[in-house]
């Protein structure tokens, strides 16, 4: 295993296994597959250590922007706790604009993250230069959101760079702490060893994927739930406060990316691959035309080009195993085009929902704790990513 606790030359695969020597693992026949269960192996410390920053970005990013809304479309109440609070004033209309341009913004960075990333600089170096540029972004937007900031005028523009300052630094994070957290386990091949209880099973790196990534985004749903606790302080203290939280919880996220950096698998920058897609469309349009059939896109193989078009060829980067990919990519980016349909519906609870709730009587509620409420029905319960039953 990648990170497993080692005690002479015996490794601990889980919890519930005995030890086993690595070079005594049997790989798992057909009979194998059919009959024992699959159970994931020994998640390397520098695994959680990742989670642990998507908690952190995830705790932030959700923090500041659940009071969006109110922040923008409210006049500053002038002393809290507040009925309703706001700072601006300045409309719904504004407000859903800025609201859905920074969503817009967080979900079109990723693609310029992974491409820095993979082009040039690694994905911890990126994940590093992003989450200071986002924490830059942080401070902007809690300065200006102190009362003397407000009464000058000063929210406005400084929310404005903040909202295009971090869905820069979100994007840089996004593209690549999850990739990374797959990095960190290293054991590729299953084997069969035997429990304490005395059943076989086999040790699945599918199955131990699988737990990562639910632990992964277990704790991107917890950290969604920050959002109830700056909406409540936003209406009780004042926006400062609301966006002072998810701020001081981002440092501890960026220092264990910087002090545990050498802890992690890293693979070294290998090209991206969106830059080569780019290519293949390039050339691809170049030879076909505009919007011609995917089924032509063969065109672009390397062992084509060099019969037909020899001065391109000397130029792919690619092979034709790539081209047969990319193919099969851009049929399956079918499904993509309902995607607009439901963010369209979905990003109403972000904006326009809250400003209807405005007008209607809340209680002590705060008008904008309705959207934040989702990510707790998707953690569906604590020990959810412990559970190894379904595997």
């Amino acid at each position: 295993m990648a990170d497993a606790t080692k005690k002479e030359d015996d490794v601990v695969v889980s919890q519930d296994v005995v030890q086993q020597d690595d070079l005594e693992r049997t790989p798992p026949t057909e009979e194998d597959w059919k009959t024992l269960r699959e159970v994931p192996g020994t998640i390397p410390w520098a695994a959680f250590l990742v989670i642990v920053i998507e908690f952190c970005e995830r705790f932030t990013y959700y923090g500041i922007s659940g009071p969006f809304q109110n922040y923008v479309q409210f006049p500053d109440p002038g002393e809290y706790p507040a009925e309703q609070p706001g700072a601006m004033g300045r409309g719904q209309q504004t407000a859903t604009a800025l609201n859905t341009f920074f969503q817009f913004w967080c979900y079109i960075t990723p693609i310029i993250g992974g491409v820095i990333a993979d082009q040039y600089l690694g994905k911890i170096n990126a994940i590093i230069l992003y989450g200071c540029m986002y924490f830059v972004g942080l401070l902007i937007l809690t300065l200006t959101a102190i009362p003397s900031a407000i009464s000058s005028g000063s929210a406005f523009p400084g929310f404005v760079v903040a909202i295009i300052v971090i869905g820069m630094g979100t994007g840089g994070i996004k593209a690549n702490v999850s990739p990374l957290v797959a990095e960190q386990y290293q054991d590729k091949k299953p084997y069969v060893i035997t429990t304490k209880k005395g059943e076989r099973v086999i040790v699945s790196p599918q199955a131990t994927y699988q737990r990562i990534f639910n632990m992964f985004y277990w704790a991107t749903n917890v950290g969604g739930i920050s959002a109830i606790a700056t909406t409540e302080m936003e209406k009780n203290i004042g926006f400062w406060a609301a966006f002072l939280l998810p701020t001081c919880m981002f440092i501890p996220g960026i220092l264990i990316v910087v002090l545990g950096r050498k802890r992690y698998v890293q693979s070294p920058p290998r090209g991206s691959v969106v830059l080569e897609a780019g290519k293949v469309i390039w050339y691809h349009t170049k030879i076909n035309g505009f919007f011609p059939n995917l089924d032509k896109m063969d065109a672009c193989k390397p062992s084509k080009l060099a019969i037909s078009h020899p001065e391109i060829a000397s130029k792919a980067t690619w092979d034709d195993v790539f081209v047969d990919e990319f193919k099969r990519t851009l049929r399956a980016c079918v499904v993509f085009c309902w995607y607009p349909i439901y963010w369209l519906c979905y990003l109403q609870i972000s904006n326009n929902l809250l400003s209807q709730a405005a007008t209607m009587w809340t209680g002590n509620v705060p008008n904008d704790i309705m959207n934040n409420i989702d990510p707790l029905f998707l953690v569906r319960r604590f020990y959810h990513p412990m559970d190894t039953s379904r595997y």
